[in-house]
């Protein structure tokens, strides 16, 4: 079939992207689902940073590529003739990394670690091999096994998480990386508990569904830390005991708290801010790393302090969720007020204003953009 999907051709292409328009709409055939895999209408997606990293030049991937990975839509067809898990109208939620279910790592409840998905979205295909995006004779690459930015994908089974279908696709897209990773980090990787102090490094979609995240676990009290005035204010409006720009951070929360934090989540994917955010934590604290650097970027920090502070640095990918269990898991707490994420909608567009979205983003002045394609519903 024919569909529209945003196509990424070069690395690197300076901003401001509504000028230089790095990605392009462009007529593409989608092959058909495959055994395990579905069809499905794209019917609302979310601009990330991971998005915007691949079209700076910061995580290279194979070019060409059908870019986005967070999203909400609807099964239109299985490529399994007895699908007992999806069928035809079904709401499903898509995670960006399909587990396996049959490695060691996926055995172990790490579905988040499986290597057979890592190596699939790394060479720009699906799981199940190859791509099913062509133009003309030329295979265009998927974006970490969804290519959300389209009105129609093609996606492994495994990517998919089927959620009720009255809630708003504009709320329930973000579920798919926002806060499956912000607040995963904070329940799954750091494993808060009720009464410990939380700071939060970065108020972008993650960093702010991991402050709410914390605030619904019980994280008293709970900082956040910006050079954004404008996050900082929304911040402490959605619970934060008070929020501090980058350079102050340090001195007013440990001022506040008259110690230092127990949980430190770092979500901007910058070495210095994983240097702040490991000094700032107290002694025998846990520090959250979510953001995702420059592969080049090294951090420093003083040997002994493992030791000796007995501090302990966590890795967080895909907020070490298993999205079947904990989609469904915090849209749950979504409903009972409990989880706000609509506070972190910034707007709503068509798709054809996504070269000029991703320039929001980069300013740092959007927390979560949600494209519609030209069929979703208003």
């Amino acid at each position: 079939m024919k569909i529209i999907a945003a196509v990424l051709d070069g690395l690197g292409a300076p901003a401001p992207y509504a000028a230089s328009a790095p990605l392009t709409l462009t007529m593409l055939d989608l092959d058909p689902p495959r055994a395990g895999e579905l069809l499905v209408r794209i019917d609302a997606a979310g601009l990330c940073h991971s998005d915007l990293s691949v079209i700076n030049g910061d995580r290279a991937r194979p070019l060409p590529m059908a870019l986005g990975h967070e999203a909400v839509a609807t099964v239109m067809a299985t490529g399994d003739v007895h699908d007992t898990q999806f069928g035809v109208g079904d709401r499903v939620v898509l995670a960006f990394l399909p587990p396996c279910g049959e490695c060691l790592r996926c055995a172990s409840g790490e579905g988040y670690l499986c290597p057979n998905g890592a190596a699939a979205n790394g060479a720009g295909n699906l799981l199940g091999g190859g791509t099913r995006l062509h133009r003309g004779a030329e295979a265009v690459h998927h974006h970490l096994g969804v290519s959300a930015f389209a009105d129609h994908a093609v996606v492994d089974r495994r990517s998919a998480v089927r959620i009720d279908a009255d809630i708003p696709v504009e709320i329930a897209a973000l579920f798919g990386c926002a806060v499956l990773t912000g607040v995963g980090a904070v329940f799954n990787s750091a494993q808060l508990r009720p009464g410990e102090s939380v700071a939060v490094y970065g108020l972008g979609g993650v960093g702010l569904s991991a402050l709410l995240g914390a605030l619904a676990g019980g994280g008293n009290p709970v900082f956040a830390v910006d050079p954004v005035a404008a996050k900082r204010a929304l911040a402490v409006d959605l619970g934060a005991a008070a929020a501090f720009a980058p350079d102050a951070a340090e001195a007013g929360i440990v001022a506040a708290l008259g110690s230092r934090p127990d949980v430190v989540i770092e979500t901007v994917g910058k070495a210095r801010v994983l240097e702040a955010a490991y000094a700032l934590a107290r002694r025998g604290g846990r520090i959250v790393t979510v953001g995702l650097p420059n592969p080049a970027e090294r951090f420093s920090i003083p040997a002994v302090s493992l030791v000796a502070d007995g501090k302990t640095l966590i890795g967080s990918y895909l907020g070490s969720s298993v999205p079947a269990r904990d989609i469904p898991r915090y849209i749950g707490l979504w409903r009972t007020g409990r989880l706000p994420v609509e506070r972190l909608l910034t707007s709503i567009s068509p798709l054809s204003e996504i070269n000029a979205l991703f320039d929001t983003l980069a300013s740092g002045a959007a927390i979560r953009q949600i494209v519609l394609p030209p069929h979703a519903p208003d």
